[in-house]
């Protein structure tokens, strides 16, 4: 096994030790317990507690295997930065950088600290974050002041260089650069990070309240730590731990499953959450029992006042569960207060949430009944009053959030509340009395003017309103005269309430625009432009993901775009006409929204018309567009107004490009765009505010989703360059256009990692190069005038100056960089054929001269990237040519003397020498010249260099060979492995066998090694070297396979091996897919239609149901992820139906249907479910073969090394029987010899040089257990899974241990069972696979006698069964013989041989712990009895009169059967209690052997309980 560790040991000199500095990672190969034998006072090297384990990666298994710590990439470099630190660390105490070393060391200190936390695995997202950020400013403060490189990082992760543009590469060091300086200033400040755990522990202390009618405001005064408060002496208090969670409650209950599986209530906010999504409904009134104030009543001491609550219906029905008081409680329909002694004027303070259903809100009430309770009678209540109140006033409003001072009314015992009219009629409350003045004074109940009840209410609710604007407009029905003004009231309602209902205004909107468009469109469309720009406002900005989620999923407006589209366009018409333009200005910044609404419109009318009008819709949005560029290309110098309107259009103008692109192809979107910027005036015929922006809108462009498609970038791509082109030119906002242009490079390059930018390239080279190069003159001309006046400033102004300076330089340099790192060669030429002088080139050549050369003097970037400046020379094509050449010279054919006659081989050699070795020569001098540079043409020219090794000529391999060594030596140094060369190496390799070309193999590897054994890197350089040889030695096999004319289970093997070798130990994809495909045609070629499929199902798992692009491959075209995989499953499913696979295609009919329907593709769907059905009634009504399975063993080293010493399992073809497939490997291998026994060879027979076969048939054992044990489950299902997804095989070999009884061989007879597992399940991608672990175990005679009456038990119930339920009709011979064989052998042998062995006196006294197995046989004989006695009265029932003989005499040897049975079973008994007497004496009583025996003896059961019944008069049987 093995184990990184982390561990620091003393570096002095000990016996059998290790010296290791901290942070080395080490191997261990072996834990040893105890001592070391020879270590005599030492447990071993160092002991295990010392040793910090971590998780790592071991590639390359074996001898030459690779460990790569598992861990974070912040953690690695972390680790390798101290350990570089703490080498010059120690330097700065040498030279006495006093001040340094400290800083230096508490910076370490720290960096150990947070890596520590780091690795805890304790932190939540944003901690890690956080510590990561710390982390790096940490790291590069270090670098910085050690002089060290520093790192470019994209999300705390080191970049690759040569990945991303320059200008990424610029901001990513500047803002490295800031927060070191930003971590300097308070760097002699002793801070610490510190991140508490997210569990909080409170110890709450107990208090007591002397007066309890201070108990309403206990909260307030132990706040105020009032001195009524006493604490509890003698009890400590209560502990409690609290955990703040972060996330909407799914992700929560997502990610803390183990704390809702403790019965957490949920407790909702009083009142709103910060956002409302639409489908949250809530409906929570939540009611304070506030106070009272009730009279003596003639009582000589006050009353006991208890306060009863219901919630009762318009029909006075009390409403059942509607009063929760508190969360994780029993919702109950009555609340009763706490009752306080003695008091008139109670203080609750309790507060009731009122869980009421919406649709019982309206008519429904609250009661409140006062009651006094008798301190004498604890039952007496006395019912003196009551007061109420409606829920819903009669405007439709709800009861607002206040304190409300309810009238009490004078009541008894005898009063009745039957008829709620009679009370619901007088007035509630003060408001409520002046609504009725007139109230007539002979009613039942009556007002007692002295006595009051206060509660306070609070309504959470999404769905009533307390506003009477909202809520006409929400039921603008009722009212149809006042639409128009409902709508135009709605600017007056809050934003709260709008938020709040959003969905419902929404919803109500867009049906009063479907009810009358002419009339109301306008107001609706004002209206829609009002809530748009509410969420604009920063305190609602937070609820526009609440407006995205209605518009996708509870929008329904399928007709509203025509009229948002025809507003939007009368707006923009008048922009040039209307003096106020406010209303204008609005709708241009709900733009985005507006788009949002007009694209699901139409989404949606278009589904249900199946597109209809859709070129009226693209003519009403170029008509749209028309009327923008008309906006944008009005003259607005002298209206400010009109500027406004311009910025507002710009603003929001790039949010609409993702709407767009859900109606529009890239293309038509680009074009779109490209006219509307191309509208607006350019830079000299606007103000200095409409030029800003104008370049944001720009930059938004750029930065959207639209810019990311080359198709149309390079739509786009001239505008853009025309408009930043004329700012450059004129020295207009650089800094806006800078950063323009760094996202355009940043774009172009990423882009270049997966297609062609040369077009872009060439475009921005025309346009930017020149002025690029202009600008940065001016810049730089700017600094050094601003240098030589820095003196006459004040240092704060010189200091912004120059940094703002510099700023702009370092922006504009990293832009030239990327546009000439982008360049090729083409280009390069491109620019030089431009100049039509020479004087213009020479201006040009002057220009970028000058520029470098400023660049050097003066310090844009830190010093270590002054190399970026001339890394654009094109000088690589030279050399690549030169070498390219040279491989040409040394292969071509007149120069290959070995394929030449001798005399004419000696001719040549003797007057011009062999000039394959002479170029050789001159090439490996030639490498050797590029020194450093070599590095640039690393993997390049591994191909051809390969090929020049290929040349049958000893002393040019010799030649070749330390170039492979030198270039592997230069990958490492620069990346610390030599990956390139590795795969470039493999992928020539294989494209080498492929064209059947010799492959030299031990003579350059053993030269490579005697090179790579010098190296450092020596242990991965021959891991490599050995990989590369077990490469080419399957290689090898491969094509001598292909190229002879070997069986095609040969050339499958071989398939099989090489690919697994490509993607288990070198993970080689495209060459693990490429000899996929060759697998699959040659299993069509043989007809393995289902391991053809199989083996095409491994490519289809490695594609996902995505829409990225894929290149042209194989014979696949350029295509979408999507399409491929599509057509794979397609491929495969016919595969699985040619191969009577039926069973596996099902699966991917269903992955296939689940994709069409979620793409609405109802015609494909519609075709794969067919497909299904079909697959169906074939598995019912086609005949399948079940194959025969059989082990072959390949032992000598003559046999391939795929095959060598290996066993495997095959599975066999149709009605291919041992015989015939011991015939077919015999003449598949002519030289092996078959083995005739069973028993694994020895090593004479593994290491000779011969071949032996060894061959025998195997049971297949199912894992699918329970289908084959239904009896419903027809017999050509369960077929199927007796011989399919089987990874487990048995063979049995009888023996007989100890002496053979000859009387009854049963006694004796064992079973040698060998269970054989392999590597993967049968059928696979091979009719074979290899073994890969074997089990024996020994069978008993009596095990043996279990199994097999079990199975024939088994056998018979699936027979009868398919009798029965009619599966199988007419002939019933099958049924005869198998009763006859079983009843037969039961009379004759068989059964009956099974009870002398085992039921026998002397076996059970001899084999006391087989009783409970003796127990199960007699049970499956006893069953195997019914099941016969059920089978022959399914035989009587279909029995043919001429077979009625047969029947009767199986009727009668079946009575002979049972009744042999009974009679062994009776006496058998007796032996059995016997040995539970002597041996476990046990208590038994009839109870308990009712209990324990009855489903074990369920023929003499009445015996059993008659005989414990004897024995019952002692306590032990």
């Amino acid at each position: 096994g093995w184990c990184p560790l982390e561990v620091t040991i003393s570096t002095r000199t000990v016996p059998q030790g290790l010296v290791l500095e901290l942070g080395e990672t080490v191997q261990i190969l072996e834990k040893c317990e105890g001592k070391l034998p020879m270590l005599k006072t030492a447990n071993g090297i160092f002991p295990a507690n010392y040793i910090h384990l971590k998780k790592a990666i071991v590639s390359n298994r074996g001898q030459y295997e690779t460990v790569v710590p598992l861990e974070d990439s912040v953690v690695t470099e972390v680790t390798a930065t101290l350990q570089e630190w703490a080498v010059l660390w120690k330097q700065l105490y040498v030279v006495r950088a006093v001040d340094l070393f400290y800083k230096l060391r508490h910076v370490m200190n720290e960096l150990i600290d947070l890596r520590r936390q780091l690795l805890s695995g304790h932190l939540t997202q944003d901690q890690v974050r956080e510590v990561k950020r710390h982390l790096t400013v940490r790291l590069d403060w270090g670098n910085e002041h050690l002089g060290l490189d520093l790192v470019p990082r994209k999300d705390f992760e080191v970049v690759d260089s040569d990945q991303i543009s320059v200008s990424d590469l610029y901001k990513m060091v500047r803002n490295s650069v800031e927060d070191c300086s930003e971590f300097s200033l308070w760097e002699g400040k002793k801070r610490k990070c510190f991140y508490s755990l997210l569990f909080h522990v409170f110890l709450f202390k107990m208090v007591l309240c002397n007066n309890e009618n201070e108990w309403c405001q206990i909260h307030e005064n132990i706040i105020r730590k009032a001195e009524t408060m006493n604490l509890f002496g003698f009890f400590p208090g209560l502990i409690i731990s609290l955990q703040l969670l972060r996330g909407d409650m799914e992700q929560i209950r997502r990610e803390n499953p183990m704390i809702f599986n403790r019965g957490v209530s949920v407790t909702r906010k009083l009142g709103f959450p910060d956002v409302i999504m639409p489908g949250d409904i809530r409906n929570d009134l939540y009611l304070t029992l506030e106070k009272g104030d009730f009279e003596r009543g003639g009582k000589s001491v006050q009353k006991n006042i208890e306060v009863t609550m219901y919630v009762l219906y318009a029909d006075g029905e009390i409403l059942k569960d509607c009063i929760s008081l508190g969360s994780g409680e029993p919702s109950r329909s009555a609340y009763h207060s706490f009752v306080l002694y003695h008091n008139n004027s109670p203080r609750w303070g309790e507060i009731i949430k009122l869980p009421i259903p919406i649709d019982r809100f309206r008519g429904s009430h609250l009661r409140f009944e006062f009651r006094h309770c008798s301190t004498k009678d604890k039952g007496e209540k006395k019912l003196f009053g009551f007061a109420f109140t409606p829920l819903m006033r009669d405007d439709g409003t709800t009861l607002s959030d206040d304190i409300h001072e309810l009238y009490v009314y004078k009541c008894d015992e005898n009063s009745t509340f039957n008829n709620h009219a009679l009370y619901l009629g007088l007035p509630c409350c003060k408001e409520d009395y002046n609504g009725c003045p007139n109230i007539p004074s002979s009613l039942i109940f009556q007002r007692s003017t002295k006595e009051t009840f206060s509660v306070s209410t609070q309504l959470s609710s999404t769905k009533l309103t307390q506003n009477v604007d909202l809520l006409a407009l929400l039921k603008w029905k009722a009212y149809p005269d006042r639409v128009m003004d409902i709508l135009g009231r709605l600017r007056h309602v809050s934003g709260e309430e709008i938020v709040k209902f959003l969905q419902d205004i929404l919803d109500t909107l867009f049906v009063v625009l479907d009810d009358n468009t002419e009339k109301y469109g306008l107001l609706v469309f004002q209206s829609l432009v009002f809530i748009i720009n509410l969420l604009r406002d920063s305190k609602y900005f937070h609820f526009r993901p609440v407006m995205d989620t209605y518009i996708q999923k509870h929008f329904a407006g399928a007709l509203a775009y025509k009229e948002l589209i025809r507003c939007l366009k009368w707006y923009m018409d008048r922009s040039a006409e209307l003096v106020r333009q406010d209303h204008i200005q609005e709708a241009m910044r709900a733009l985005e929204y507006l788009f949002k609404f007009i694209v699901q419109s139409r989404i949606l009318y278009s589904r249900a018309t199946c597109g209809m009008e859709e070129e009226q819709f693209r003519s009403s949005i170029q008509e749209l567009f028309q009327s923008i560029r008309f906006v944008l290309s009005l003259d607005s110098r002298s209206s400010e107004t009109l500027i406004f309107t311009q910025a507002a259009l710009l603003n929001s103008f790039p949010a609409i490009f993702d709407e767009l692109l859900q109606m529009f192809t890239v293309q038509e979107v680009a074009e779109f765009v490209r006219g509307t910027l191309g509208s607006m005036p350019s830079t000299v015929h606007i103000g200095q505010s409409m030029d800003v922006v104008k370049l944001q809108s720009i930059a938004r462009t750029v930065d959207s989703r639209l810019f990311s498609f080359s198709e149309s970038r390079r739509i786009l791509l001239p505008v853009v360059l025309h408009h930043i082109h004329l700012h450059l030119r004129q020295q207009k906002e650089l800094l806006i256009c800078s950063g323009i242009l760094s996202s355009i490079f940043s774009i172009i390059k990423t882009s270049s990692l997966e297609g062609d930018v040369v077009e872009e390239v060439e475009m921005m080279v025309e346009s930017l190069l020149d002025v690029l190069l202009q600008t940065l003159l001016t810049i730089m001309s700017k600094s050094q005038s601003q240098e030589a006046v820095r003196g006459q400033r004040c240092p704060q102004c010189t200091a912004e100056i120059t940094s703002f300076s510099f700023g702009q330089q370092g922006e504009y340099v990293s832009c030239l960089l990327s546009l000439l790192r982008q360049m090729s060669d083409t280009h390069f030429q491109h620019l030089l054929d431009n100049f039509q002088s020479k004087d213009e080139l020479k201006e040009f050549l002057l220009k970028i001269f000058c520029v470098f050369r400023n660049l050097m003097k003066m310090s844009v970037f830190p010093r270590d990237w002054m190399c970026n400046a001339v890394k654009f020379l094109p000088l690589s094509q030279v050399w690549n040519s030169y070498f390219s050449l040279a491989v040409l010279f040394i292969n071509q054919p007149s120069l290959q003397l070995e394929n030449a006659t001798p005399p004419k081989r000696k001719k040549i050699l003797d007057k011009y020498g062999d000039m394959r070795v002479m170029m050789a020569y001159e090439l490996f001098s030639m490498w050797q010249n590029l020194g450093e540079h070599k590095i640039h043409f690393i993997p390049g020219m591994i191909g051809p260099f390969l090929g020049v090794t290929l040349v049958p000529q000893p002393e040019v391999r010799n030649i070749m060979i330390p170039i492979f060594h030198d270039m592997m030596d230069w990958e490492q140094r620069k990346n610390g492995n030599f990956k390139q060369v590795e795969a470039e190496l493999i992928d020539k390799l294989d494209s080498l066998v492929s064209e059947g070309k010799a492959l030299p193999v031990h003579a350059p590897c053993v030269v490579l090694l005697e090179k790579i054994e010098q190296e450092t890197w020596r242990e991965t350089g021959i891991s490599f070297v050995t990989s590369v040889t077990r490469l080419m030695e399957r290689l090898l096999d491969y094509r001598d396979c292909m190229k002879g004319d070997e069986t095609e289970n040969k050339k499958i093997g071989c398939t099989v091996n090489l690919m697994n070798f490509y993607k288990s130990e070198i993970n080689k994809e495209e060459m693990y897919i490429r000899y996929i495909h060759k697998l699959c045609d040659m299993h069509l070629q043989a007809e393995n239609y289902t391991e053809a499929a199989f083996t095409l199902l491994l490519y289809c798992e490695l594609l996902q149901w995505e829409d990225r692009p894929l290149r042209e491959f194989l014979h696949y075209p350029s295509q979408s992820e999507w399409q491929r995989k599509e057509g794979l499953c397609r491929k495969i499913i016919h595969y699985f139906n040619k191969g009577k696979s039926w069973e596996f295609g099902i699966p991917l009919c269903r992955e296939l249907a689940i994709q069409y329907e979620s793409l609405y593709d109802y015609q494909s769907l519609s075709w794969i479910r067919k497909m299904e059905a079909t697959y169906y009634d074939n598995i019912m009504e086609q005949q399948r073969l079940e194959p025969e399975f059989f082990r072959v063993g390949f032992y000598g080293r003559k046999f391939p090394f795929f095959l060598r010493n290996k066993e495997y399992v095959c599975r066999g073809h149709d009605y291919e029987r041992l015989e015939a497939f011991q015939q077919r490997m015999l003449s598949e291998f002519p030289q092996a010899i078959a083995m005739q026994h069973p028993n694994h060879p020895d090593d004479s027979i593994l290491q000779c040089d011969a071949q032996y076969l060894q061959i025998y048939a195997v049971t297949p054992i199912p894992d699918n257990i329970d289908v084959l044990q239904m009896d419903r489950v027809p017999d050509r299902i369960k077929s199927f899974y007796r011989v399919n997804n089987i990874r487990k095989f048995r063979y049995d070999r009888p023996f007989h241990k100890g002496p053979k009884d000859k009387e009854n061989e049963f006694k004796s007879l064992w079973i040698e069972r060998t269970t054989l597992t392999l590597t993967h399940s049968l059928p696979g991608i091979s009719r074979w696979f290899e073994v890969e672990r074997r089990e024996l175990v020994e069978v008993s005679p009596l095990e043996n006698a279990i199994q097999v009456v079990e199975n024939k038990n088994q056998e018979l119930r699936t027979l009868i069964s398919q009798y029965q339920h009619k599966q199988m009709h007419g002939n019933i011979n099958l049924l005869s013989m198998c009763l006859n064989g079983v009843i037969d052998a039961a009379v004759n042998g068989g059964i009956a041989r099974y009870q002398e062995a085992f039921f026998d006196k002397d076996y059970i006294t001899k084999h006391p712990g087989d009783a409970e197995k003796i127990t199960q046989l007699k049970e499956l004989m006893q069953e195997q009895v019914h099941v016969l006695g059920v089978g022959l009265a399914v035989h009587e029932k279909f029995v043919h009169p001429e077979m009625r003989p047969l029947h009767k005499k199986l009727i009668d040897q079946f009575q002979m059967m049972r009744s042999s049975l009974y009679h062994v079973s009776q006496y058998s008994l007796f032996p059995f209690l016997n040995y539970m007497i002597k041996h476990l004496s046990i208590a038994v009583s009839p109870e308990s052997i009712k209990l324990v025996h009855r489903h074990r003896y369920p023929l003499f059961f009445p015996k059993i309980q008659g005989l414990c019944t004897m024995f019952h008069q002692g306590s032990r049987i």
